[in-house]
């Protein structure tokens, strides 16, 4: 798909890759909406696109109250009478070895990294079809998704299921003329190590828990720019692609992954 003319929705869109895909689909032509659950953030990404001379629409939403989800759909087509692209990005990061993850740590990560999603689809894909102009609709999962990494396991678990769920989906949309691509990098600079700062009281508040050893290896890989990774996401929003893989590093890992399996289903009986 052609982003020119199309209306896109990114959710986290006022900081990292959300933000860095909003700029790179105003410049090829697209009319944005941005949605994010930090309203000065938000302003200050939907002011600074306008400059541009982008058409934007900033929404506040918290994307794990399917409610506020809803709400962003109907803000959407009620400004711009379409969406066409959905962009699935907000995500927080809890740290830590798995068997010391509270219930809250659990709550909270699948409420947004996963429910998230789930609510993107609910709200919006039944209206993209309705509207019978095709579309694409993008997740960011994670490479965490693919391979699972030590001191993640709430973060590695949710992402695994978006990679699941972009799979699942996009089987079913095919005939609709809906693409789907599923974003799975490794480390990009964004703020999701200070993702507590959003943290709601009802699981714990920012407080609740902050590893000082966030860094001891969970997260592996370079550090990419949030803008290049961008340019990828448009470049697969334009091909069709399902998977976009941001670094090259991730082929070992996936390959030691895949080679277990194979191993395991020779032993099969």
């Amino acid at each position: 798909m052609e982003p020119k003319g199309k209306v896109a929705v990114i959710t986290g869109g006022a900081s990292g890759i959300g933000l860095a895909t909003a700029r790179a689909l105003a410049r090829a032509g697209a009319r944005i909406v941005l949605a994010d659950i930090e309203s000065t953030a938000l302003d200050k990404a939907a002011a600074e696109l306008a400059a541009t001379g982008a058409e934007v629409l900033g929404v506040k939403t918290d994307v794990g109250d399917r409610a506020s989800v809803a709400a962003l759909a109907d803000a959407a087509w009620r400004r711009f009478g379409a969406v066409h692209i959905l962009f699935n990005n907000a995500g927080v990061a809890v740290f830590g070895p798995t068997q010391d993850m509270t219930h809250a740590d659990w709550e909270w990560t699948m409420r947004v990294n996963l429910w998230g999603p789930i609510h993107g689809v609910e709200s919006f894909v039944p209206r993209m079809i309705d509207q019978k102009q095709g579309g694409h609709v993008l997740f960011t999962a994670s490479f965490a998704g693919l391979v699972s990494n030590r001191e993640l396991g709430p973060y590695s678990v949710s992402k695994a299921a978006v990679v699941s769920l972009a799979e699942c989906l996009a089987k079913d949309l095919k005939r609709h003329d809906i693409g789907v691509s599923v974003l799975c990098p490794m480390r990009v600079t964004t703020h999701i190590d200070e993702s507590f700062r959003n943290r709601p009281a009802e699981f714990g508040g920012p407080r609740a828990q902050v590893y000082s050893d966030k860094e001891s290896g969970a997260l592996e890989g370079r550090t990419l720019g949030a803008d290049a990774v961008a340019g990828l996401v448009v470049d697969a929003i334009r091909r069709n692609d399902l998977y976009i893989v941001t670094h090259s590093e991730t082929a070992p890992f996936v390959a030691r992954r895949f080679e277990r399996i194979q191993a395991a289903m020779a032993r099969a009986l």
